[in-house]
């Protein structure tokens, strides 16, 4: 039986959700993008940073959160193989943005806040970034490609495919009628 690796389970996902996901065309064709920021690196602190964000878009509960999944690391890799020069603006902007201004509007340091506090507050930039692109503006908004980053990278993680889903090697075998137990988790392929 063979092994699905992660970049198949990559073009998988990305395929499930139209490939609407920014860098959704180097994925599918493997073609890295032309105008790229060089030199681009993140520090150990951007990647905790970027841990925390994706905490508080998958937090720990009975399995473990984005964090445990390493998810910082994965959005940095993503960014930099998989953004244009101006997708990787925008993320950076992005991350730079989300930390002054939560800290101008609760009074405090994001890596300081509670996971509710971030998650709220996420959620209310969520809202906004919804009402914009529904008003007319297509601009990608940063704490899109966060969400986009957290859920690929956490579901196609070991922890996100075996932990939070229930997992069985492809190709596996052909079960046709599986009874289904109201509460069970999805499949991970």
């Amino acid at each position: 039986m063979s092994k699905i690796n992660r970049r198949d389970a990559l073009k998988s996902v990305v395929l499930m959700m139209g490939g609407t996901m920014v860098g959704a065309n180097v994925i599918l064709t493997g073609c890295a993008p032309e105008d790229t920021i060089e030199g681009l690196d993140f520090s150990s602190a951007d990647l905790a940073y970027m841990d925390e964000i994706g905490e508080a878009i998958i937090p720990t509960t009975d399995t473990p959160g984005a964090k445990a999944a390493g998810i910082g690391a994965f959005m940095a890799m993503m960014v930099k193989d998989t953004y244009n020069k101006e997708q990787q603006e925008t993320f950076i902007n992005g991350l730079n943005s989300l930390r002054k201004d939560f800290k101008t509007d609760l009074g405090k340091d994001f890596m300081k806040a509670t996971v509710d506090e971030r998650t709220a507050y996420l959620n209310e930039l969520n809202l906004k970034a919804i009402e914009k692109f529904n008003s007319g503006d297509k601009t990608p908004a940063y704490i899109g490609m966060f969400k986009d980053l957290t859920v690929l990278g956490y579901f196609t993680s070991e922890i996100g495919a075996t932990q939070a889903l229930r997992y069985v090697e492809t190709p596996g075998r052909y079960d046709p009628c599986m009874e289904y137990k109201k509460g069970d988790r999805a499949w991970a392929t």
